[in-house]
């Protein structure tokens, strides 16, 4: 038997309401106890781990990724890179497999890493392939609604929504089908949708049907059901939530008043600016990713990838990773959220998207030890985005370790990102 003592740091957790200092006793993988001076209690020879000052989590859930390694080109990135060895115990792959890809998924993502991988399968036929570098590859005949149902339901394990994207070079090459076969693909599996907003790929040089960005989200909303998610609603770029005249889109607040939920997919387009505007309309994201991938991190570039992707030609920092899940939690922070609600963003709201609320993002005795320990430090240090907004923060988190299962895993990765100083 090995046991684990994590002593005297803030234990937030949203979902059992406990908010306070407290020791938390770890013994063979399992949450053994919660409360104050265990270490007492403790197995004999149990190692004692010093967490005060620190934040001590529920295992952090990252709702947006991109792992499918090797197969999704450039894009994929290492699971435990992004996951266990950057503090974050759970990643959600957004629409790297396909109906297709999902076994191989499966075999050479999920089951050897560390981390504990579930997807959002990509209503696409081709997945995530080069980060949708190729827009013809997603064209409505690129969908196979029964196939990817059939996927969906026969790995309710792994599979836990689905990945689709509304965007202006869509919707100029092939209208709204496209969404229409990703929303009966959602309620024919009964699995929340996650859609991209937000311009992804240029407009056709010949041909096309205009499209004004405004009208995105008027046309896709209509189309989705309660639990589905809508996501990017910080980015930079057009067909989102804040329209071109600078204003919320009158539509948000009734997409989520019709149970629509909105995810903080963060990546190389987020903007502060934009993330400004939407706070201030009173609209609060559920839950928050890091949507990291080899285009927006530092990993070096597999041979016979393309040289460049519009979310590299853009980056001002070009090179070198910019965020990460956690750095992403300290973002939010610097805009005023609650840090109460930026942990269930990233715990018990997250669990709930994947339909694992109560399993996953909770601390329980007898419930797996999914646990991340986040430095939590008070100075200045200046955060910025891609459009060159500087943003000061007055508290930065980082991870120290998280513990998987109760396995302990160091937060060493290489692409975790470096606080720069005011």
């Amino acid at each position: 038997m090995t046991s684990m003592v994590l002593k005297g740091g803030r234990v937030i957790d949203p979902t059992a309401g406990r908010d306070g200092l407290f020791d938390v006793l770890v013994t063979d993988g399992l949450v053994a106890a919660i409360g104050p001076d265990l270490a007492v209690a403790a197995p004999p020879g149990a190692e004692v781990v010093d967490c005060r000052g620190q934040l001590v989590l529920p295992g952090l859930i990252d709702t947006h990724g991109h792992v499918y390694q090797g197969v999704t080109g450039r894009f994929g990135l290492n699971a435990d890179l992004c996951g266990v060895h950057s503090g974050v115990t759970t990643l959600i792959d957004q629409g790297g497999p396909s109906c297709i890809t999902l076994p191989g998924f499966r075999q050479y993502v999920a089951e050897p890493s560390h981390t504990r991988v579930l997807a959002f399968l990509s209503a696409y036929l081709v997945g995530g392939l080069e980060g949708h570098y190729y827009p013809e590859l997603y064209r409505p005949d690129c969908l196979d609604v029964d196939a990817t149902v059939k996927s969906a339901r026969q790995n309710r394990d792994l599979v836990r929504g689905i990945k689709a994207h509304a965007e202006i070079g869509g919707f100029a090459r092939w209208g709204v089908d496209v969404m229409r076969l990703a929303s009966r693909i959602g309620r024919e599996a009964e699995l929340p949708l996650y859609i991209h907003f937000g311009q992804l790929w240029p407009k056709p040089q010949q041909g096309g049907q205009p499209v004004h960005a405004d009208s995105i989200f008027d046309q896709v909303v209509g189309m989705l059901k309660p639990g589905d998610v809508l996501a990017h609603p910080f980015s930079r770029h057009p067909g989102g939530f804040v329209e071109e005249s600078g204003r919320l889109h009158p539509l948000v607040p009734e997409a989520i008043a019709r149970g629509l939920r909105i995810d903080v997919g963060h990546g190389s387009h987020f903007s502060y600016a934009t993330a400004r505007t939407v706070l201030e309309a009173g609209v609060l994201p559920d839950t928050l990713g890091a949507d990291m991938h080899g285009y927006n991190t530092s990993v070096p570039a597999p041979a016979g990838t393309p040289d460049s992707h519009p979310d590299e030609e853009d980056h001002l920092f070009k090179g070198k990773t910019r965020f990460s899940l956690v750095s992403a939690m300290t973002s939010m922070l610097a805009l005023g959220l609650p840090l109460e609600h930026v942990v269930a963003m990233v715990t018990r709201n997250a669990a709930r998207m994947a339909g694992l609320e109560g399993e996953l993002g909770t601390l329980k005795v007898g419930g797996v030890a999914d646990i991340s320990v986040l430095n939590d430090d008070r100075g200045r240090w200046r955060l910025s985005d891609n459009e060159g907004t500087v943003v000061m923060a007055d508290r930065l988190l980082t991870p120290r370790f998280c513990l998987r299962a109760g396995r302990r895993f160091e937060a060493d990765a290489s692409i975790l990102p470096l606080a720069q100083a005011a």
